[in-house]
C-alpha cells in the first residue's frame, strides 16, 4: 500500500467512524400516527377478518404490541388534551369536546388551558422542531392556536373534523378552513392524501434535525366518504357504510406506508419511534354501525373498553426487538413523559404527570405494572381500574364491575359478589372526583341520554365470517 492510498484509507475510517458516532448520539425522531374514531377490531393486528391494513400490521410486527393500550377519554378532544400533554385532562377541567354550544360558556376558555405545557413545547425546548399535520380539535380561540403551543409548523384546521373531498357549494358541508404557516394550503384532493403528503414532506425538510411529527389523520371518522377506487376494493362488503368505512381505513393504511417509506428513503426509520394508536373507539350509533371494537363491547362516548381501549403500538427499530407484546395497562398519557426521557429531558415533581415513562418497563428495569390504577370521567360516567377488576359508574343504576382477566367482553356484572371490592374503589374514584377542579366549559345535554343509551345497547363481538384474502 502507497502512501496516498494509506491516507485515503485513514480519512475515509475517521470519516465512517465519525459519523457512526454522530449517528449514535443523535436524539430519535418521534411520530405519532393518530387515527380518528378507528374500531378496535378493525386492524390486522387486533384480528380484523375484513379490513386489510398490511402497513399499519407491519408497524405492530416490527415493534411492540399494546395489548391493554388506553386512552385517557372516550371521544376525540378530551383524549387528545391527556395526550398532549401527559396529564389526566379532567385533573385541568377539560372534561368534554371543546365546542361553544351553550351560552354561558366563554370560546377563550374552551380548549386546552394556556398554562397546561404540551408535548411540543417540552420538546422544542430540548431542541426538537415539531409539526403537526391535521386535526387539532383543542380550541380555536388565538391563544389555543399549536404554534402557539409548540409547534413551529401546522397545516391542518382547528376543530374536530373535515370533508375528505372538496365540499360541493350546494352540498352540506364539514368544512373547515385549512391553515398553514409555512406555504399556501394547496387545495383539496382526498384529506387523507394530503395530509399523508404534508407527513412525507415535513420529514423530508427536517430529515437533518430532530423532529417531532404529529400525524393527525381524520380517518376513518365521518362524513363517511371514499375513492371510487377504494370502495372497488371493499366491493364484496354488502352494507354501503360499512363498505366506505373499510375503504377509508385502506387509504388510512396507504399513507401510514408512505411515511414509514420515506422515514426509509431518508435512513431515519431506524432512528425514528412511531406510535400509532387511536383517538377513542369507534363508534356504534344507528341500526347500522360501520365500526367493529370486537371483541370489546362498547363504543365511542362511554368507559366500557370499546371506548377507551384502542390499537397500540410503538416501532423504533434501533431500540425496540420487533415482535414484542407488552400485556400490562399502559396509557396514551405516557408518551409525554417517555419522549421527554429519550430525548434526554427531566420533569420535575413540581411538574405533576399522570403518564409515565414506559421504557424502564419496556426493557424489564422496572418489572411493576405502569399504572396499577387508572381513572376515567366523562360526561354522565366515571370508571376505575385497579389490577384487572374494572368499575363503571353512572347515574341511572348501580356500579357495574367487571374482572377484565376473565371478562374482556364486560359481559359479567360480579358487583353482587364483591361488595367490598366495589365499596373500596367508589371510595377511591369518589375521592377522585370531588378533588378535581371546575369544568372549564360543557357541551348541551343532548349528548346525555345518548351516552346512557349506549351502555344498554347490544355490541357485536366477533368478527364477520370469511376473511379480505378470501374476496
Amino acid at each position: 500500500m502507497n502512501g496516498k492510498t494509506f491516507v485515503i484509507l485513514i480519512v475515509t475510517l475517521f470519516v465512517a467512524t465519525n459519523s457512526q458516532a454522530q449517528d449514535e448520539k443523535r436524539k430519535p425522531n418521534f411520530i405519532i400516527i393518530l387515527a380518528d374514531d378507528l374500531g378496535y377490531g378493525d386492524v390486522g393486528f387486533t384480528g380484523s377478518t375484513q379490513i386489510e391494513t398490511p402497513h399499519i400490521d407491519a408497524l405492530a410486527e416490527q415493534g411492540i404490541v399494546f395489548t391493554q393500550g388506553y386512552v385517557s377519554a372516550p371521544v376525540c378532544g378530551p383524549s387528545r388534551a391527556g395526550l398532549i400533554t401527559g396529564r389526566n385532562q379532567v385533573n385541568f377541567g377539560f372534561d368534554n369536546n371543546p365546542i361553544v354550544d351553550l351560552p354561558q360558556f366563554d370560546e377563550n376558555y374552551v380548549g386546552l388551558p394556556v398554562q397546561e405545557k404540551t408535548m411540543a413545547d417540552r420538546l422544542a425546548d430540548l431542541g426538537y422542531v415539531n409539526g403537526l399535520i391535521g386535526k387539532w380539535h383543542l380550541g380555536e380561540a388565538e391563544h389555543f392556536h399549536p404554534t402557539k403551543r409548540g409547534f413551529h409548523e401546522f397545516w391542518g384546521y382547528l376543530g374536530g373534523g373535515h370533508d375528505y373531498f372538496p365540499a360541493e357549494p350546494d352540498g352540506k358541508a364539514y368544512h373547515r378552513e385549512i391553515i398553514c404557516n409555512y406555504k399556501e394550503p394547496q387545495a383539496i384532493t382526498y384529506i387523507t392524501d394530503d395530509k399523508g403528503d404534508e407527513c412525507v414532506e415535513f420529514v423530508r425538510r427536517h430529515k437533518d434535525e430532530a423532529f417531532f411529527l404529529y400525524a393527525c389523520f381524520n380517518a376513518p371518522h365521518t362524513p363517511l366518504q371514499a375513492t371510487d377506487e377504494d370502495l372497488e376494493l371493499y366491493a364484496h362488503v354488502p352494507e354501503i357504510k360499512r363498505r366506505t368505512y373499510c375503504a377509508m381505513v385502506h387509504r388510512l393504511d396507504v399513507n401510514v406506508g408512505r411515511i414509514v417509506d420515506e422515514l426509509k428513503a431518508q435512513k431515519l426509520y431506524e432512528n425514528t419511534l412511531i406510535v400509532f394508536l387511536s383517538d377513542n373507539g369507534g363508534p356504534v350509533s344507528g341500526n347500522t354501525p360501520w365500526t367493529l371494537n370486537a371483541p370489546l363491547r362498547g363504543s365511542k362516548g362511554i368507559l366500557l373498553e370499546g371506548g377507551i381501549r384502542v390499537p397500540f403500538t410503538m416501532t423504533w427499530p434501533k431500540e425496540i426487538k420487533a415482535g414484542s407484546t407488552y400485556d400490562k395497562p399502559v396509557s396514551s398519557l405516557d408518551l409525554t413523559p417517555t419522549f421527554v426521557a429519550l430525548a434526554g429531558g427531566t420533569i420535575s415533581h413540581a411538574d405533576p404527570m399522570d403518564g409515565v415513562n414506559l421504557f424502564p418497563f419496556l426493557k424489564e428495569k422496572n418489572p411493576g405494572s405502569p399504572h396499577p390504577e387508572m381513572l376515567w370521567r366523562f360526561t354522565i360516567s366515571a370508571s376505575i381500574r385497579e389490577g384487572d377488576w374494572k368499575l363503571v359508574r353512572l347515574p341511572d343504576r348501580l356500579p357495574m364491575l367487571y374482572n377484565l382477566r376473565d371478562d374482556i367482553a364486560e359481559q359479567n356484572n360480579v358487583a353482587d359478589q364483591h361488595r367490598e371490592k366495589v365499596e373500596a374503589m367508589l371510595k377511591v374514584l369518589g375521592d377522585w372526583d370531588v378533588s378535581c377542579p371546575q369544568v372549564l366549559y360543557l357541551e348541551g345535554n343532548r349528548w346525555r341520554r345518548n351516552q346512557v343509551d349506549l351502555y344498554n345497547r347490544k355490541y357485536q363481538l366477533v368478527q364477520p365470517e370469511g376473511h379480505y384474502q378470501e374476496k
